[in-house]
Parts: structure tokens; C-alpha cells; sequence
């Protein structure tokens, strides 16, 4: 039983050692690859980031000074929120207003912008709002994240209604940046290359220049996929990256990084709020 007990605490002791190397190496890496973006000229700045999980506005400003990554928080405001009209979203600002971040409004549901008034937008840095939460034909409401709540009849009609949606809310709602950019619900999502065909990407690339609205590369969620960045490119759309935190885990911005290098994008490809974070 000794020889047992010697032994095997010096191997746990070598593999709790070990696990932490590898998290400070991988870690170490990827604020690496950051450093080398923003030597490049990359002002990499995270426009999609949430206190949620326990998450504090300190905890974010200490993640932003080890990381290097810029930060714009969101708050989120529409039916069934704690921030919903213009009083409470009057109070957020003011409770956030000093620190040394973006401030953002995510508009919630389709029905957000009759709840604010366009003044107390104007108190934020940007707005901005994704397409996952809307009525479909048959008057049923939708929230794609949550299974129960989503109605696939038929893929491709699925996906006709759903482009139809994002280029109305594109054209006519208040917003920046298109976030969480051709999220499918979970029914559906392996079928994604077949699905987003290019005659869709293009309607959607096509009304986000035409409203200009910058296009949210999503890292919590890895979307958009290589394919439609590289259109949306093309065409001229400007980015943003954004990580839609839903807990305190921030993270490195991972997917963003890797499709800056695979898309080939560059620094004036990104959109940045007009006032200047330091």
C-alpha cells in the first residue's frame, strides 16, 4: 500500500502540473495571436460582450487589460426584460455610463424599437439585433435557440421566410450590426453549407451594404461560416467580432482571429463606434 500511495501522488501531482502548463501555454498563445493582429493595425475589439453569469464590469475591464481585447457591453432590452422602455434603459446607462468601454443595446424580439425612443438610443455607442427571435407565417413566435419553440415544416421554406426576415429587419430597424449572423436552430443546423446557398447569402450581404450594417463574426456560436465572410468581403460589408457571452467565460476571440487570417481580411475591413475607447 505504500509503494501504491508514493507513487501515484507524485503522477497526480506531475498531471495537476501539467494541466496547468497547458492552460497557461494555450492561453499564452492565443493572447500571442491577438498581439500579432494588433501589431498588424487590428483594433480587436470584442462589440458583443454581456454581464451575465456573475460577470462584473471589473471582471471585463481586467480580461480587456491581460488580453489586449477592446469591449463593447450590451445590455439587452425588449418584452420580458428587466430593461424594456426608455426609464430603464435611461437607468443602465447611467449606472454604466463611466466606464471605459462601448455601450451597446441589443434589441430583443421585433417589437424592441416601439419600447425606446430614439433619443435614448442616441445615449449609446451602437445598437444592433440578430434574427432569431420573430412570428413566422403561421403566426407562430419563434426564439431559434430554444428547440421547443421552433417550427421547421420545411427546410426550404424554413430558410425563404427566414432570409425574407432578415433583410425587413436589416431595412428597417435601428441597428449597426447584424449579430449572430445566419444562426439556424439546432433541427437544422448540420444542413448549414446546404441551406445558406449562395443566392441567399447574397440577398442578405446585398441589404446589409445597402443599409450599411456591419456583418457580427460570431465566436461563441462560429458563425458566419468562411464562405459567406468571403462574399460578404467582396461586396464590400464591413465586421465586427463579437463573443455573446452567456456566462462569465469572455474568452480569446478565437474564431474571429482564425477567420481574419483564412478570409484574408484586413484593418479597414472592420467597423468601430465613432467615439474613442482608451
Amino acid at each position: 500500500m505504500k509503494k501504491t500511495t508514493v507513487l501515484f501522488i507524485p503522477l497526480l501531482v506531475l498531471g495537476v502540473s501539467y494541466a496547468c502548463h497547458h492552460s497557461s501555454v494555450s492561453s499564452d498563445s492565443r493572447i500571442k495571436a491577438i498581439d500579432s493582429l494588433r501589431q498588424a493595425g487590428f483594433e480587436i475589439t470584442d462589440l458583443h460582450a454581456h454581464l451575465k453569469g456573475g460577470l462584473t464590469m471589473e471582471q471585463l475591464l481586467d480580461h480587456s487589460r491581460n488580453t489586449g481585447i477592446r469591449y463593447g457591453v450590451a445590455i439587452n432590452c425588449g418584452i420580458g426584460f428587466p430593461v424594456h422602455n426608455d426609464s430603464s434603459l435611461r437607468a443602465y446607462y447611467d449606472q454604466v455610463k463611466d466606464f471605459p468601454v462601448y455601450h451597446a443595446v441589443q434589441g430583443e424580439g421585433r417589437e424592441w424599437t416601439s419600447l425606446v425612443s430614439q433619443e435614448t438610443l442616441g445615449l449609446f455607442d451602437y445598437a444592433f439585433t440578430d434574427a432569431m427571435t420573430y412570428t413566422d407565417a403561421k403566426g407562430r413566435r419563434m426564439r431559434l435557440w430554444i428547440p421547443g419553440e421552433v417550427f421547421v415544416d420545411d427546410p426550404q421554406e424554413f430558410m425563404d421566410y427566414l432570409v425574407t426576415k432578415i433583410e425587413e429587419i436589416l431595412s428597417t430597424e435601428p441597428i449597426k450590426i447584424y449579430v449572430n449572423p445566419t444562426y439556424l436552430p439546432e433541427i437544422i443546423r448540420d444542413h448549414y453549407d446546404e441551406l445558406w446557398t449562395p443566392e441567399r447569402m447574397d440577398r442578405v450581404i446585398g441589404a446589409l451594404v445597402k443599409n450599411n450594417i456591419a456583418l457580427e463574426i460570431n465566436c461563441a456560436n462560429k458563425i458566419p461560416s468562411a464562405a459567406f465572410i468571403k462574399r460578404a468581403k467582396a461586396a464590400g460589408v464591413r465586421f465586427t467580432l463579437g463573443t455573446n457571452n452567456s456566462g462569465a467565460d469572455l474568452g480569446y476571440l478565437e474564431y474571429g482571429v482564425k477567420m481574419i487570417r483564412e478570409c484574408g481580411l484586413n484593418p479597414s475591413d472592420f467597423w468601430l463606434p465613432e467615439r474613442n475607447v482608451r
